[in-house]
């Protein structure tokens, strides 16, 4: 059997065009993507999804060793880490709200690294990461979001369209409900040590003798620990819509715009 260079090459590209979009969605997303994930475990799950991918979705014709080809490649990387960053977004909001929550507790100076991104994060913040990695899991996330990335290419097919300016404007405002799920997630906290403040407050005016920090701090930490367990409950359904805000948001972005 002989093959020519032409069939060669919608061979290889239609194995290589997926794999640059889901090679970059695996390195990018939450879980995948985190650092305790060997990068070679990370490729051969890229590869693995790839083979299982490719076959079942529209090809493109367009030669490999060609400037169109490169800019696919590109285009393909883009999306991929465009659809990890929206999901990325979800984490954050729990990081964000656990370092609000931390700051109103006087924990802001307890830190410890965190071994997803290698960075260092409040404890607050890495209970919360904790928690919600094992919520996501419990909920089949992580098979939600390989379903996400096939169903792209159907959304997006391969050199059928590409992500316009206007797409990337609604990646940067998705930031928005970043930011406030996270001050949802803190707002129970942050109103309860809010009261704790003030009480103290009057109370130093009535009393100057009285030491706010000796009896403040850790009255300060044992409510936000109280608070803490009774809003930890309420964590999964704030992850359900932060997820589903996501998926939203991804299904905007693979809106085909030619």
């Amino acid at each position: 059997m002989h093959f020519t260079s032409d069939e060669v090459s919608t061979l290889i590209g239609a194995y290589l065009w997926p794999f640059c979009r889901i090679g970059a969605f695996v390195m990018a997303v939450p879980l995948f993507g985190s650092t305790v994930v060997p990068a070679r475990v990370r490729l051969v799950l890229a590869l693995a999804l790839t083979v299982v991918i490719a076959p079942v979705i529209p090809s493109t014709p367009v030669p490999i060793l060609s400037l169109q080809g490169g800019g696919l490649i590109v285009q393909q990387f883009l999306i991929g880490i465009a659809m990890a960053l929206v999901l990325q977004m979800v984490f954050q909001a729990f990081v964000i709200g656990g370092q609000t929550v931390a700051m109103q507790m006087g924990l802001g100076f307890a830190s410890m690294i965190d071994p997803q991104h290698g960075v260092s994060v409040s404890v607050v913040s890495q209970l919360y990461q904790i928690l919600i990695t094992l919520v996501f899991l419990a909920l089949d996330g992580h098979l939600v979001v390989i379903q996400v990335l096939a169903e792209s290419f159907y959304r997006l097919p391969l050199g059928m369209g590409s992500l316009s300016s206007d797409n990337f404007w609604q990646l940067v405002g998705g930031g928005s409900w970043m930011f406030a799920g996270s001050m949802l997630i803190a707002l129970p906290a942050i109103g309860a040590l809010l009261l704790v403040n003030l009480t103290f407050g009057v109370m130093t005016r009535a009393a100057p003798q009285l030491n706010p920090f000796s009896i403040g701090f850790p009255l300060t930490l044992i409510l936000g620990f109280g608070i803490l367990l009774f809003t930890l409950p309420s964590a999964s359904s704030h992850l359900v819509n932060l997820v589903d805000t996501a998926l939203d948001l991804i299904r905007t972005l693979l809106r085909e715009e030619g």
